[in-house]
């Protein structure tokens, strides 16, 4: 398994939560990571990227509520995820590839982790 995403779970609105993905070394030495969710019903979308570097990029739709961020020496990367809405519940994927936000950019993807925000 290269990427291997985990976190997610249930939680009230106004909430946190944090995933994390751990990918093997040579996808995340040589790639940018991404962050997608999908709905039931709906597309694939892009939530957050970071390059190798540490360049960072956002959707609107989070932005100044997610974070992303990745630990090197871990090879992980991880999605802070702040003050939670119900329309944030989705499966939520973590990605190896050229740090876009488009989900054909992508070419590694991990199994996915569900996220659902309820009261």
């Amino acid at each position: 398994v290269q990427l291997q995403a985990s976190g997610g779970g249930l939680v009230q609105p106004g909430g946190s939560l944090r995933l994390s993905c751990v990918a093997s070394r040579h996808l995340f030495n040589n790639y940018g990571m991404g962050w997608f969710r999908q709905a039931p019903g709906k597309e694939r979308e892009f939530v957050a990227a970071i390059a190798a570097l540490g360049g960072t990029i956002y959707s609107d739709s989070v932005k100044s509520r997610f974070y992303i961020s990745r630990d090197n020496a871990k090879s992980t990367v991880y999605l802070q995820m702040n003050r939670l809405k119900p329309e944030d519940s989705a499966v939520y994927y973590c990605a190896a590839g050229d740090r876009s936000s488009r989900v054909d950019g992508y070419r590694y993807w991990g199994q996915g982790t569900q996220v659902t925000v309820s009261s």
